[in-house]
């Protein structure tokens, strides 16, 4: 998880603090020596205005805030910034007594003496404007950082779980072909070293080229074939498998292990024991850059349950629903003995 985060940074670094607080006072430098018509006084009483609320800012953002107001300590966090205020206000207004002015509201119209109610009213003033300024930016940086990282740790979660689904898919697929493996050594099959061939192929598969997010619909599709093959090698002539592809097939690519679970199932719930099984399975790319993916089996009404037919392993569905969201449809139903899965998404 380290790795993850290692890239989301939480503090805002020293030169943008000093970019933004250099703006801020050039541009106030201007701004009231432009008014005053004398921009060296705007420029002297600035240091003193622009530093001050600085500080005053930093005091807000970096400690009553998180110390405080966060932690639902209302009337202290009131008490703290009223006492912030005044000590702003009393060191303001003698540090531009002594370094710049005896005039400490020039810009009045009237004349005005510090420690009086107006010039109170209107230092405070500027010290919660500057207070606000910087922490709205504040506040809107930790918004930001804060949804990079909801969204990092989602996708990690996603991915994680993708992989965690995808896993179930071999353990399962491995288990069954074993079992089929050793009931054909029992026998003494010669089909034993083709049934070892082709489970070679589907391992080198899954350990070398699933794991990317992306494969070509071709290798999948070949992949469904060296399991169909598997399966005819156990049960011979009672399987008969149908293999469609329409469209631009291979200029596609899907999530590797996508299809499988469904064409296990029609082998799980399919009549293979005492009649014989049917399966169409085709693929089809649209010109709307829709993949149509359809399996169709047939089922013995009277010793097969429909509804625990299903898709087989739920993982499935979880799959699709984190991969493609509301980009996918699937439909399963039944016709005259026969149970249809119709999968469509879009590429």
């Amino acid at each position: 998880m380290k790795n993850t985060f290692k890239n989301i940074n939480y503090k805002i670094p020293i030169k943008y603090h000093l970019i933004f607080w250099i703006s801020y006072f050039i541009l106030n430098v201007v701004r009231w020596g432009s008014y005053y018509e004398d921009y060296w006084y705007s420029f002297k009483s600035n240091i003193v205005t622009v530093t001050l609320g600085m500080l005053l800012a930093y005091f807000h953002v970096y400690f009553l805030l998180p110390k405080l107001l966060f932690k639902k300590k209302t009337i202290s966090y009131v008490l703290f910034f009223l006492i912030a205020l005044i000590v702003f206000y009393i060191v303001r207004t003698e540090l531009i007594f002594i370094f710049i002015n005896d005039n400490v509201w020039p810009e009045s119209q009237t004349p005005q003496r510090a420690y009086a109610f107006n010039h109170i009213l209107v230092v405070c003033l500027i010290g919660i404007y500057d207070v606000g300024l910087a922490t709205t930016l504040k506040l809107t940086t930790d918004w930001i950082f804060d949804r990079k990282r909801i969204e990092t740790l989602q996708a990690t979660q996603l991915k994680t779980e993708l992989q965690f689904l995808k896993a179930q898919i071999q353990p399962h697929f491995f288990f069954n072909t074993l079992n089929n493996l050793y009931a054909l050594t029992l026998e003494n099959s010669k089909q034993a070293p083709e049934v070892v061939l082709k489970l070679s192929e589907i391992m080198e598969y899954i350990l070398y080229r699933a794991k990317e997010p992306k494969i070509r619909l071709l290798n999948e599709i070949n992949y469904v074939q060296n399991y169909i093959d598997l399966e005819r090698l156990r049960y011979g002539k009672k399987v008969h498998v149908e293999i469609n592809m329409i469209g631009n097939i291979e200029g596609q690519n899907i999530p590797p292990l996508l299809f499988l679970p469904f064409i296990e199932n029609c082998f799980k719930h399919g009549t293979v024991d005492n009649n014989k099984l049917n399966v169409l399975i085709e693929f089809e790319v649209t010109e709307e850059n829709l993949l149509k993916f359809t399996v169709k089996n047939n089922y013995n009404l009277f010793s097969q349950n429909t509804k625990d037919h299903g898709i087989g392993n739920q993982n499935v569905l979880r799959r699709l629903e984190l991969l493609y969201m509301d980009k996918f449809t699937l439909n399963t139903r039944t016709e005259k003995q026969n149970y249809i899965v119709e999968l469509t998404i879009q590429l």
